[in-house]
């Protein structure tokens, strides 16, 4: 088999001969990216005003990009809630949110999707622009109230924001969507 230029398209990502010619930066799956941080209390300001504010539960910032689906967020949503990383009464995280009747404040967080492979200043290009990642962010939200059967406070997307928490623990775990292993 003749091995040229040509030939090394993504749609012949298995013919041997492509293989020296790939962009693997063009294969990194798209992801919306879930930063959860149990916290004592949580807070969010923006101009001074206070938009937000919780005491025991979770604060999930959020990054959005063009690839997500409802399936994304659905899935998202059903873990963040189920996510057992409360102390149960020995101590031992096993309970969720819900269990322990807590609160929830999500903050749409587009640096999540910061690339900083080249350079010192940070490229967003991955993270959605505002059309699609508006409905997106309160598609988010509202299958956590589904699921959670409570409402969920809110930052104010592409507000500049002032996030305050006490994280417990410190507990922060980092969940993306296209990695459900």
């Amino acid at each position: 088999m003749h091995c040229s230029a040509s030939n090394a398209r993504i749609e012949n990502l298995f013919n041997p001969c492509n293989l020296w010619s790939i962009n693997y930066a063009a294969l990194d799956q798209n992801k919306m990216k879930i930063v959860l941080q149990r916290v004592s209390e949580a807070s969010v300001t923006v101009d001074g005003q206070k938009t937000a504010d919780i005491q025991k539960g979770l604060l999930v910032l959020v990054g959005i990009e063009d690839a997500d689906t409802q399936e994304d967020i659905d899935w998202l949503a059903g873990k963040i809630i189920k996510m057992r990383i409360f102390g149960d009464e020995n101590d031992v995280m096993n309970c969720s949110v819900q269990d322990i009747d807590g609160e929830i404040i999500v903050v749409s967080q587009f640096t999540l999707h910061a690339s900083t492979k080249k350079g010192n200043r940070p490229s967003y290009i991955k993270a959605s622009k505002p059309e699609f990642a508006i409905p997106m962010y309160e598609n988010f939200v509202k299958a956590l109230e589904k699921e959670f059967d409570k409402k969920i406070q809110t930052g104010i997307f592409g507000a500049d924001m002032k996030v305050s928490l006490l994280n417990d623990g410190p507990v922060t775990i980092l969940i993306d969507s296209k990695n459900r292993e």
